[in-house]
């Protein structure tokens, strides 16, 4: 039977948390990639003039990255926060940060004005959007993992991941319509700012949605459980989170960052460095290459959720290998194709890549979230998946670029992400399939160890 905690809510109710975090990590994303699109296209001019061209895009993407390296440390933040208070509160907070930095970002002087204090300033702003973003995918997928219908949870699940293809056909499209519109130096001059302005309203209709839903009824419980050993004199003292995850976790974190590493890097090599590939060895114009991101975005939008309810049917390890070795096996195919330089076939490749990388991100929120005690989840989560990042999402475009710049050929890119899928699929292929555990299961005791909570965590819910 299912447990009172795991059972589903009510139509709207899930619908209404689903839209929520669908909402806020659209916006989130939005921000994110808004910076990476604009690092390819404008920022290696306005904040690093002077450089050889393809350097300056090495400098813009460099910025790029540090956002990254801000991911771990705001996934520690959160987790602990998260784990200890709710995650619907930190939830509000990302969102704030992160709408914040990105609307500075509309607003800063470029080198031209202030000189070289501009890139400092613009590395701050993207540190913060780090530190937001670190923290806001783990509650905002385990809002809606932890509120839904345990035998469709890789279907709800995947609806906050939908908010990256959401957050890039925004981006994109808010930029290829400025691009297609204005001149190149009136979009170099002050038409690059308007997506970043933007933010700023996207971020109150975030926050008017996103309080509007209730805190996940597993956390609740979870602790209401942990209130009452606290209670208890004789009980040992509640471990922090982040010593509690290396303690149960370890082995799940390692697993979950060896996950992450084909899915983040094709991802940021497909939709980012793409613009760099395109316009510089392929002559195709910035408009068309963004073009065919923002169409290929939208069939990624659409496939996420159907490779989410695969994995309920079949598992999520299964079909998180079938992305992983996709992926790999598309590359060749997908620089021969963006070679051509025609816009059908550049359509194809990026949209290919991206549907295979669905079939990696889709299942990705359930798979990692039910690798953790309640206690320790979101922490578990986060620190999972983004200190993966660090080491696969934020050099992805810069390790690409410098390959192009020393090589001149696509091969070594190639081979790069190609190595990467075999890394996750060696990962996801050592871990247990998790598609029945019961999220009810709370934290183990602090005198026990982790297969004292291993029956509890394998029940099903059916």
């Amino acid at each position: 039977m299912t447990s009172p905690a795991t059972a589903p809510p009510p139509p709207a109710n899930l619908k209404r948390i689903v839209t929520a975090s669908l909402i806020g990590t659209t916006i989130e994303w939005y921000d994110f990639f808004l910076y990476g699109s604009a690092a390819a296209l404008v920022f290696n001019k306005l904040f690093f003039p002077g450089s050889d061209p393809l350097v300056g895009t090495l400098l813009s993407f460099l910025t790029y990255a540090v956002g990254f390296a801000a991911r771990p440390l705001g996934a520690l933040v959160f987790g602990h926060y998260g784990d200890r208070i709710g995650r619907k509160k930190l939830l509000v907070l990302s969102l704030l940060m992160m709408g914040g930095a990105t609307f500075a970002i509309g607003l800063l002087p470029t080198h031209a004005t202030i000189g070289t204090a501009a890139p400092v300033l613009l590395t701050v702003l993207r540190l913060v959007q780090g530190f937001a973003l670190g923290g806001e995918w783990g509650g905002a997928v385990l809002l809606v993992s932890e509120h839904g219908d345990a035998r469709r949870r890789g279907f709800w699940a995947s609806w906050p991941q939908t908010g990256a293809p959401a957050g890039q056909l925004l981006a994109t499209g808010v930029l290829s319509l400025l691009t297609a519109v204005l001149s190149d130096a009136a979009f170099g001059s002050w038409g690059w700012r308007i997506p970043f302005l933007l933010s700023g309203v996207l971020v109150i209709v975030g926050l008017w949605i996103r309080l509007s839903v209730d805190e996940s009824p597993v956390f609740k419980q979870a602790l209401a459980q942990a209130e009452a050993r606290k209670a208890d004199r004789g009980a040992e003292a509640e471990k922090l989170p982040l010593v509690a995850v290396l303690r149960h976790h370890w082995r799940d974190v390692l697993v979950a960052m060896g996950a992450r590493m084909a899915e983040n890097i094709s991802y940021y090599v497909i939709t980012a460095f793409i613009l760099v590939y395109a316009t510089t060895s392929a002559g195709v114009s910035k408009q068309t290459a963004l073009n065919a991101v923002l169409i290929a975005s939208a069939v990624h939008f659409v496939v996420i959720p159907a490779w989410g309810a695969l994995s309920d049917r079949i598992g999520r390890r299964p079909v998180y290998v079938m992305g992983a070795v996709g992926v790999g096996l598309w590359m060749f195919p997908f620089f021969s194709l963006i070679d051509t330089g025609g816009f059908g076939n550049l359509i194809l490749a990026v949209t290919v890549g991206l549907v295979l990388h669905g079939a990696m991100y889709a299942p990705q929120a359930a798979f990692f979230s039910e690798m953790f005690a309640t206690r320790m989840r979101y922490s578990g989560a986060s620190i999972g998946a983004q200190f993966a990042s660090v080491a696969a999402g934020a050099p992805a475009p810069l390790i690409a670029t410098a390959l192009l710049a020393d090589y001149g050929s696509s091969t070594p890119i190639a081979l790069y992400v190609i190595a990467a899928a075999v890394l996750t699929v060696v990962a996801v292929a050592a871990a247990e399939e998790t598609r029945h555990r019961d999220l009810a299961d709370v934290a183990p005791p602090a005198d026990t160890d982790r297969t004292t909570a291993a029956p509890a965590a394998d029940a099903r819910t059916s």
